[in-house]
């Protein structure tokens, strides 16, 4: 009996539950995550040799976690290799997949490795969208996900006096992580408007009892910022820091519909951090190096979670935003079809309402245009090379060229050590460039490694008497 052979990238919702699909259907799994521990970004923890016995209070859905973890700790079928970053997939000559990857710590020696399978999911996740304002380089500006990861798996505060400003209701959880570890949270701003909001959840009504869950840990939530006197306003934003050597004041304004700051509404808050986040950027580089077709810088993908790559599949949130429980019943899809199985109709049904979310989250509280006002020429845009907002327009209006390629070679935004994945979407729109053109994505080496491992690494030749 031929065993299928089902490599999985990530182990956050999605990965864990496309790798124990994948085995109960019969498959051989391999799961790769370059973190120390499973759980992904969404089920940050702290390190196992200083457990905390609260848990469950502080990660939802911590039940669901501990099932899948001891699942796979005890399948024999299912081999986990963490500490292992994905840097590279490529094909040989016969246009089979290879996934190229270092193991161990970073600076104690990575073991080179190739792994490769019958069939390929990508679980990558995402990472925090911020957008660029004034004075958003100062220390004491974080991502509203390094706030809530420090603050779940290291119990760390990032100041005693937070601002949390952005859009979406992961800005939710976030204040109830920093007040857990001892921040005040003086105020959280929400860019969208009230409707908005009711234009963007409430279309459909009749469908919303399928979202009963996430409602009922938005009362969660919701009560607890009752409970502690925190203000949570709509239609607002943080638009300015300010600070010598660090943030001791942030500027509020109110926002229109199309998030443009409102001339006379600015007023100063006193603080000594700020947590901004403006939603999520899909983690795809792997995706387009495996030759997955994007769509609205998405990875596309049919009603079994197969993208446009043969035997590829992509599951969570590179797939689009939708949440964790979106992404685990996206995890079950494409492991099974990995392995070669039938999916189910409700499962099916399980993911066109996951999508619905996702949907209404982009019309509730996606990016409008507006916030271009709140830059200044004197804003960096690009951090790694210090771009400002206004070489960038210098450079686009000096040389006509509305292409990411071309202002990159003229300002250097998007050539620094990050390699645009904090900047790129953002230079995109100020461009006004296609997000489908695959230059900020394409990753031909997905994550910086030593010259020295590089050159370390084994390859194969066609001609095995060819010069390496």
């Amino acid at each position: 009996m031929i065993v299928t052979h089902v490599l999985v990238i990530g182990a956050g919702p999605a990965g864990l539950s496309a790798a124990c699909a994948a085995s109960a259907a019969g498959a051989r799994v391999t799961i790769v995550d370059s973190a120390g521990a499973l759980g992904g970004q969404y089920w940050r923890h702290l390190p196992a040799e200083r457990q905390s016995a609260r848990q469950s209070r502080v990660q939802h859905g911590w039940a669901t976690f501990r099932r899948m973890s001891a699942a796979i700790a005890n399948d024999p079928h299912i081999k986990t290799i963490l500490d292992g970053q994905v840097w590279a997939i490529d094909r040989d000559e016969d246009q089979e997949l290879r996934v190229h990857l270092l193991v161990g710590p970073v600076d104690a020696g990575r073991e080179s490795r190739e792994l490769r399978g019958d069939a390929l999911v990508i679980a990558t996740g995402a990472h925090d969208r911020v957008l660029p304002f004034p004075g958003w380089t100062l220390p004491g500006v974080f991502t509203a996900g390094a706030a809530q990861a420090l603050a779940k798996g290291e119990r760390i505060a990032i100041g005693d006096r937070v601002v949390i400003s952005g859009a979406g209701p992961f800005l939710l959880p976030v204040a109830s992580a920093l007040r857990g570890v001892g921040a005040r949270v003086i105020s959280v701003h929400e860019a969208s408007r009230v409707r908005t909001l009711a234009r963007g959840w409430l279309r459909h009504p009749h469908l919303l009892p399928s979202f009963a869950r996430k409602f009922g840990e938005l009362i969660e939530y919701g009560w607890g910022h009752v409970v502690h006197g925190i203000p949570y306003r709509l239609g607002e934003g943080v638009v300015a820091a300010h600070g010598a050597r660090a943030v001791e004041a942030v500027t509020v304004a109110r926002l229109d519909a199309n998030w443009a700051p409102i001339p006379g509404t600015e007023r100063r808050i006193n603080a000594d951090a700020v947590c901004v986040g403006h939603g999520f950027i899909p983690r795809v580089e792997l995706a387009v190096a495996a030759g997955c077709a994007l769509e609205g810088g998405f990875v596309v993908v049919d009603d079994e979670c197969r993208t446009t790559a043969g035997a590829v599949f992509a599951a969570g949130e590179v797939t689009g935003i939708g949440g964790a429980d979106g992404a685990m019943v996206e995890g079950e899809i494409a492991g099974r079809a990995a392995a070669g199985r039938v999916v189910n109709a409700a499962l099916l049904r399980r993911r066109r309402a996951a999508r619905d979310f996702g949907r209404r989250l982009e019309d509730a509280h996606g990016i409008r245009a507006g916030w271009r006002e709140w830059l200044r020429d004197e804003t960096i845009v690009c951090r790694c090379e210090e771009v400002t907002f206004g070489a960038l327009r210098r450079g686009a209006g000096e040389t006509g060229q509305r292409s990411l390629r071309s202002i990159k070679l003229t300002t250097r935004a998007g050539l620094g050590v990050c390699q645009a994945r904090i900047c790129g979407r953002t230079v995109e729109q100020l461009l006004g460039t296609d997000p489908d053109g695959g230059l900020v994505d394409n990753r031909p080496i997905a994550t910086p490694i030593r010259l020295a491992e590089l050159s370390a690494t084994p390859f194969r030749h066609a001609d095995p008497g060819g010069s390496p």
